[in-house]
């Protein structure tokens, strides 16, 4: 007989929000989050209504400002900026470090907010919390060399990121930016992450960083927040459609600019025995229902191996746990170990089913579909936003799922007979982050690996965004601007000698580190 499962004792949302209350009462009201600019946490914007992912209940929404506030918060930012950037490196470093531990402090709260704003599973909830901690410490530890014979820019950083990793992405960027020398600015997602942003940035406030956090959409707030002259730089990290519009933007008016956006990252299968390694890796390439830029949704598979690699995969897509990631048998129990839980809301669920059904209505063959019978649910829970995995052989070349990442747990298949066939499966998208070739011979490897357009690319293992020292971009449609990682973002954020060349891909150039 099923056990029914309870909510783990202390991770209710309200408990979450009471801590919230105690831990920075200057950012949180009883019924909102707040806006910070000019130093001062702001009760303006109007707060629309949200629901989690997890379960469909209510949480905070983000307080969208409108243009006027928000042209007057970016130049109130730039005044920050214009004293920020003469304060000595010793002290940003002593500023940024006393940040880095109060998050530490307060870890377990912030990953329980990315629980039930975005729906991660707690392990990688904690993950993306340790990430960003982590990686900014490598920063504060070596940033002196990174510095040396380098300024700040003119104006403050505008951060517009996606939802899916609030504090390794967009938090972890805000506090390098600002131990280069920059006043920070950030808009917070607007599909989900909006109390977790604001308690990071009432902490990383408390310790004189200047930071900025504002709430709106994009269309509105766009003319301030990426073409304000005050703005010295735009980071922007999502899809490819926004992603255009802020090129657009920026290029008109030479403004520095970071874009990371998405491609149709691929895995291809070319004469490849070691089925046992893959096997082991394809639950692996499920965390957090595959809505991560560095995400495999495409297997390109040589046709004389399709037999091997089902037999490989299909055991392994059948492991993967799904479920609300709160819910234990007993109030006390640890965690659930999960791979993912839902994906960002009940809209996204719907266009990915919409997706799927409309490929195989057009041809497309359905090799797995879980069922959302098998997985983990409080009783009589809304399980609108739940997507479980999914495999297509084939999809139609009509069909969105056919050349754009699905950002969902959708795996696509596609078969191939030579290797010019392979390489252009691998490159339908025009450009991506990542890539992987499977094959046993090294010098295969070595031949096709520098025609797949991906920024990095994997010998049989995933390649990742990385941390720390690693360098990170993208080739083609997929990333616009500086890119990142390493000494790479500090000098994205800094000016070095005259007629210095970042390496990124620009309109003038492209140049790889």
């Amino acid at each position: 007989m099923a056990t029914t499962l309870t909510l783990k004792s202390g991770t209710s949302w309200t408990d979450a929000w009471q801590r919230c209350l105690a831990v920075a009462p200057e950012a949180f009201r009883d019924d909102r989050v707040l806006n910070l600019w000019d130093g001062t946490w702001q009760a303006d914007g109007r707060a629309l209504p949200a629901t989690s992912p997890v379960g469909g209940s209510p949480i905070a929404g983000p307080p969208r400002l409108d243009a006027a506030t928000a042209h007057q918060a970016v130049r109130a930012s730039l005044d920050q900026h214009r004293a920020w950037r003469h304060v000595p490196l010793d002290e940003r470093r002593a500023r940024v470090a006393a940040t880095l531990d109060a998050l530490a402090q307060h870890r377990d709260l912030l990953a329980l907010l990315l629980v039930w704003e975005i729906g991660k599973p707690w392990r990688l909830a904690t993950a993306d919390v340790d990430r960003a901690i982590d990686g900014v410490r490598w920063y504060v530890d070596g940033i002196g060399p990174m510095t040396a014979d380098r300024v700040p820019l003119d104006g403050p950083v505008s951060n517009i990121a996606s939802w899916n990793y609030p504090m390794s992405v967009l938090v972890h960027a805000v506090l390098v930016q600002a131990l280069a020398g920059n006043a920070v600015i950030a808009k917070t997602p607007t599909d989900g992450g909006v109390a977790c942003l604001t308690l990071a940035c009432a902490l990383a406030a408390r310790e004189g960083i200047p930071v900025t956090l504002v709430s709106g959409s994009g269309g509105e707030l766009s003319q301030a927040l990426v073409r304000a002259p005050e703005i010295g730089c735009v980071s922007f990290v999502g899809g490819r459609d926004t992603g255009a519009a802020v090129a657009t933007a920026v290029t008109d008016l030479g403004k520095r600019h970071i874009l990371e956006q998405e491609g149709l990252n691929t895995w291809g299968i070319w004469n490849y025995t070691d089925w046992d390694t893959l096997t082991a890796v394809v639950p692996k390439l499920f965390d957090y229902g595959k809505q991560r830029c560095t995400a495999y949704p495409r297997f390109v598979v040589q046709r004389e191996l399709f037999d091997d690699f089902l037999a490989a995969y299909l055991p392994a897509v059948r492991t993967l746990r799904i479920g609300h990631p709160l819910a234990v048998e007993q109030p006390d129990d640890p965690y659930p170990r999960l791979d993912f839980g839902p994906v960002i809301n009940a809209a996204k669920a719907k266009e990915l089913h919409d997706q799927v059904a409309e490929a195989i209505d057009r041809g497309a063959v359905p090799l797995h579909r879980g069922r959302l019978s098998e997985a983990r649910f409080l009783p009589g829970q809304d399980t609108s936003a739940y997507v479980q995995p999914v495999t297509l052989l084939n999809p139609p070349r009509s069909s969105p799922l056919h050349h754009a990442e699905p950002f969902g747990p959708v795996d696509t298949i596609v078969l191939v007979d030579t290797e010019a066939e392979l390489l252009a499966a691998m490159n339908a998208s025009n450009g991506a982050l990542v890539a992987t070739l499977s094959t046993d011979d090294r010098a295969t490897y070595d031949r096709l690996a520098p025609q797949i357009r991906a920024f990095k690319v994997g010998h049989g293992t995933p390649r990742s965004r990385g941390d720390r020292d690693e360098l990170f971009g993208g080739f083609g449609a997929s990333w616009r601007g500086a890119f990142v990682g390493g000494d790479l973002l500090v000098r994205a954020v800094t000016q070095g000698p005259p007629g210095e060349r970042l390496p990124g891909n620009f309109p003038e150039y492209q140049l790889l580190p």
